[in-house]
């Protein structure tokens, strides 16, 4: 097939161009954020509009626009959607079985507070299943304990998807740094040092701002200890094992210094006034006792620690690479692979965009939580293969919006990517000039909006990053690095990372309503991090190492 090169510049004018690349975006924000309407129905309207776009704006050939649109919805089922089923399924089980109650009990033995719940589940409980499987998987389980716990559904959502920040360009191992890493040239290590320098201060107020959404600022302060524990703890280790370890294990150490740590704190330290929310039956006071037995505890809580137990073994490469030898289908997209080229000034020469479909059947995350939802099944009492499978089927009908607009939202992505679309975007903003580190988060939070992952959104706008910053004579690595920090405060708002939260909530049709929730949050994060890359780049500058 006869290649097609992409144009970045189709109108003439690269504001112009910008502007109207952005127009499935608006359509998506409106459609969100005003009308609020379901989740599939705004994706189809973007995706719809991207894909005329891509040809009529930017003279892509009709064939070549649909089939990076079906690209791009092939990998939202596999491997995204796979991970999200397999998720709720082990959530759902444990509900069926009734060992959601113990589970609830022991937690709220813990503390029966709402907020210090969110911050053990959603942001440290959390952050270790980001570390370990990433893309998604966090907010589908931690939304689902929340809301098993009694959360109000939108709560439950929306401060899981805010609570998703600070691990995120660490999750997966360090798949985001090594891949910004690989896609620049650049020395992996160094990324992960600024990361390092960047995140921490985030890390440091994400309890505290979890607090203040939930009940105020004034009654955050009631658990002001053991905030500042929970965020000194994660910002510490987080700090020490992206700068003096790399980046595959910040994640994992930070949840697990931080659970045990806040655990141990909480049980000398309670606060005066235990909060709920305004439409729960107030509590009745006073510690509450868990009513089970030490083994019941550990039996209940053993499917999710199978599940930390696997998905940690999964991310290891030796490991992947055993299961990818057994069965990994790679399949170059028909009529697609290398057929489209990249061009100056996105890349120094024009370079095929490649387009390979990885079926890694037995290393996807997805597989390491469905082989733990089976190993599960044995130690559940009264719960065998038999309802566990008709358990699966509700868990893939009770997703099917969800999946539908997952699907959509990653044809979206890819439409805008194969079509140059997303490149237009990145190109307007690197005319800033010196200003260029201001913008550099905005840039990966953008990716991060577009393509619900930190690690396509280094993959799209990494080399972009480098080249801007060499321009303006700024140390590269702190805008590559910058693209991954302000990329984590695009997840909370990224319509694939919310239709996870909604499955996993009980919120399907009420996307709009997460998305207004977060929106704020998230614009408000990456100004955090821009402030800070700025500063880097011309006054603190003894911080980059």
């Amino acid at each position: 097939m006869e290649n097609w090169i992409q144009a970045y510049d189709p109108l003439g004018s690269i504001l112009l161009s910008a502007l109207v690349a952005g127009i499935p975006l608006y359509i998506l924000f409106f459609m969100l954020a005003v009308k609020r309407m379901a989740g599939h129905k705004a994706a189809f309207a973007a995706t719809l509009a991207a894909v005329l776009l891509a040809i009529v704006a930017w003279g892509m050939p009709t064939g070549l626009a649909v089939n990076a649109t079906l690209y791009g919805a092939a990998f939202g089922i596999f491997p995204i959607v796979w991970i999200v089923i397999t998720a709720i399924w082990i959530y759902n089980m444990t509900v069926e079985s009734g060992e959601f109650e113990i589970i609830k009990s022991s937690l709220a033995s813990i503390t029966d507070d709402r907020r210090l719940q969110a911050i053990l589940v959603a942001f440290a409980f959390g952050s270790f299943i980001e570390g370990t499987a990433g893309f998604g998987t966090p907010v589908a389980i931690t939304a689902a304990m929340l809301v098993g716990l009694g959360f109000n559904p939108l709560y439950a959502a929306g401060i899981c998807l805010i609570a998703n920040t600070a691990p995120v360009a660490f999750g997966a191992i360090g798949i985001p740094i090594v891949v910004a890493a690989n896609v620049t040239g650049l020395d992996m290590m160094k990324i992960s040092q600024i990361c390092g320098r960047q995140l921490p201060f985030l890390s440091l107020i994400v309890p505290l701002w979890l607090a203040v959404t939930m009940s105020g600022f004034k009654r955050a302060m009631e658990v002001l200890p053991a905030i500042i524990v929970a965020g000194v703890l994660f910002a510490g280790t987080q700090f020490v094992f992206s700068n003096f370890h790399g980046p595959y294990l910040p994640d994992i150490m930070s949840a697990i210094v931080t659970i045990l740590g806040l655990g141990g704190f909480l049980k000398v330290w309670k606060p005066k006034n235990v909060w709920h929310f305004p439409d729960e039956a107030p509590s009745c006071g006073g510690p509450v006792k868990c009513g089970y037995s030490g083994g019941q505890v550990i039996r209940a809580w053993t499917p999710y620690i199978i599940l930390a137990v696997m998905v940690l073994l999964w991310g290891l490469a030796d490991v992947k690479k055993f299961l990818d030898g057994i069965v990994a289908i790679k399949i170059s997209w028909p009529a697609l692979h290398n057929v489209v080229m990249k061009t100056a000034p996105i890349v120094a020469k024009d370079t095929p965009y490649g387009a390979v479909y990885t079926l890694n059947l037995l290393s996807a995350a997805g597989t390491a939580i469905l082989f733990s939802g089976l190993l599960s099944i044995l130690v559940i009492p009264n719960y065998g293969f038999g309802k566990a499978i008709n358990c699966f089927g509700r868990t893939v009908y009770q997703l099917r919006f969800p999946i539908l607009t997952i699907a959509m939202i990653l044809g979206l992505a890819y439409i805008m990517n194969f079509s140059g679309m997303s490149s237009t975007l990145g190109l307007a903003f690197t005319a800033t000039g010196s200003l260029f580190p201001f913008f550099a988060p905005i840039l990966g939070w953008l990716g991060v909006f577009l393509t619900g992952s930190d690690t396509s959104s280094n993959a799209l706008f990494g080399a972009l990053q480098k080249t801007t910053a060499q321009q303006i004579g700024v140390d590269p690595a702190l805008c590559v690095a910058a693209n991954s920090s302000g990329g984590v405060t695009g997840k909370m708002i990224s319509p694939q990372s919310i239709s996870v939260a909604t499955a996993a909530s009980n919120m399907v049709g009420h996307e709009g309503d997460i998305f207004r929730f977060t929106l704020g949050h998230s614009i408000a994060m990456v100004l955090v991090v821009s402030v800070i890359t700025m500063l880097q780049a011309y006054v603190f500058t003894w911080m980059l190492p």
